[in-house]
């Protein structure tokens, strides 16, 4: 039985994650936890999150959860969703500039207020659905279509230092990171557990992943 444990740094939509995870895995043993010898002990680890960077931060550290993440985010089939993304980072240009785990070199940067082809003005946050361009053959992508559509919300998007560990892009006008990829971690921009079909289908790899790339 894959035992799956979902971090619970108190910023997430935790619920809709396990039971999207619950829908497409009903054999596995799913928990919501902050306990760092349950998220060492599991098979499987998701990392969620929405918010600011800054409290996501301090709440890992007082909950003395830094160390665990970046040690299963070496070792375990991983997968960042939305905050839980951008955290993975080395530092965010929100709150004045936040450090963050330094697990992926590279910055988050907030969207400029800008407009798109057409002239209309665009809005920041970004939300609601979008294509992703799948740019790597990743497990995580099978049986989903290119330029599937996914659900986002967010002011600030992933800028690694190498385009080699993007796996997916949206444009918001210009293109931007949707997803990442190295070794045995995953990590998506969009909301896996609201975005339907495709959304589930990703979930569905990633518990049935082995964290080879």
């Amino acid at each position: 039985m894959r035992r799956i444990a979902v971090i619970d740094y108190g910023m997430g939509n935790l619920r809709s994650v396990s039971k999207a995870l619950e829908t497409v895995s009903k054999q596995s043993s799913i928990k919501i936890t902050a306990d760092p010898q349950v998220i060492q002990a599991a098979s499987h680890i998701v990392f969620p999150g929405v918010g600011a960077i800054r409290d996501c931060m301090l709440e890992l550290k007082n909950l003395e959860l830094i160390e665990v993440i970046t040690q299963v985010a070496r070792e375990k089939p991983f997968l960042g969703i939305c905050l839980g993304m951008q955290a993975l980072l080395s530092r965010s240009e929100e709150n004045s500039g936040i450090d963050t785990l330094n697990i992926f070199p590279g910055n988050v940067k907030h969207f400029d207020i800008t407009t798109d082809k057409m002239g209309q003005r665009l809005k920041v946050p970004h939300m609601g659905w979008n294509k992703v361009k799948q740019t790597y053959k990743h497990p995580l992508w099978n049986n989903i279509e290119q330029d599937s559509r996914f659900y986002f919300v967010h002011s600030y998007f992933a800028s690694p230092d190498s385009d080699d560990v993007i796996a997916g892009t949206s444009d918001y006008p210009d293109s931007f990171a949707a997803a990442l990829y190295r070794d045995n971690i995953f990590a998506a921009q969009f909301h896996p557990e609201k975005s339907q079909r495709s959304g589930l289908q990703l979930l569905e790899n990633f518990v049935n992943w082995d964290g080879q790339s």
